[in-house]
């Protein structure tokens, strides 16, 4: 899985309060979500480098918006 950049850089930076409404609930802070996206555009997107609770994090949250601004979906 690759991360489009240019779609988590705009999601960070303008979306804010779709990252805000994402984790309304859930116990997970917007600020968490967005320094994971921020880690991994610091990063160069490698996956790989993100610890297991960050996955999630990015899977859970961020995997979504980025979809809904490609208009893809994972297998």
């Amino acid at each position: 899985m690759t991360v489009n950049m240019k779609a988590l850089k705009n999601v960070l930076s303008k979306n804010g309060e779709e990252i805000e409404k994402s984790v309304e609930g859930t116990g997970y802070l917007a600020k968490t979500v967005m320094g994971v996206g921020t880690f991994l555009l610091d990063n160069e997107g490698d996956l790989d480098l993100l610890s297991s609770k960050q996955k999630v994090t990015y899977e859970r949250f961020l995997v979504p918006l980025l979809e809904l601004r490609t208009g893809s979906r994972r297998k």
